[in-house]
């Protein structure tokens, strides 16, 4: 539930919220999102969370990190590390999940609702810790996926969960056909 008058924040968990979209079959059109939560409260910040590999020349992210810098994201970024899996695969670490938390928890007394674009579990307390301080919070991700990409701990958490697929045709936007340097958003491990 939205008021017109709420104080709000979104808090996007970039990788995850990429991965969800992408498992639905679109991308994020961030200026149709940061205009729907416009029209649903008082925005007051939107921040985005992404760890980049600093040892790329280029980052398939970096036109949309600039992008948002631009367009009235607050970005939150920190190095990522990359190591191979044990399928030999090459993956990225780079969790932003204490950078979330310490934001949140910070602007909370100057909050009414927040919105947490994630399904990680790991920020379950971090929602009960802004529930007791009189925020509201909601929860964007996905159980059309499989498996769900929301925690079912931190969807019984939230104040309200809000289905990704049923944004799609407000802040969705088709899938662009990856060019030959492009590659996926890092990977949380």
């Amino acid at each position: 539930m939205f008021y017109k008058d709420d104080r709000l924040a979104l808090f996007i968990d970039g990788s995850n919220l990429h991965a969800a979209a992408k498992s639905l079959g679109f991308d994020i059109d961030y200026k149709l999102l940061r205009q729907e939560f416009e029209r649903r409260g008082k925005l007051t910040r939107a921040y985005y969370y992404t760890a980049l590999l600093e040892s790329e020349e280029y980052s398939p992210i970096r036109p949309l990190i600039d992008w948002l810098t631009y367009n009235g994201f607050a970005i939150v970024t920190k190095s990522a590390r990359e190591f191979t899996d044990s399928m030999g695969r090459r993956r990225i670490k780079g969790n932003m999940d204490v950078e979330l938390t310490v934001d949140a928890l910070q602007l909370a007394p100057h909050l009414d609702h927040a919105v947490v674009f994630s399904g990680d579990g790991d920020l379950r307390p971090m929602i009960e810790a802004m529930q007791r301080q009189g925020v509201r919070v909601s929860v964007v991700s996905t159980l059309r996926s499989q498996p769900p990409m929301i925690a079912d701990e931190l969807r019984r958490q939230a104040d309200n969960f809000i289905e990704l697929d049923a944004l799609r045709d407000i802040i969705g936007r088709p899938p662009r056909e990856p060019r030959d340097h492009d590659m996926t958003a890092p990977d949380e491990v």
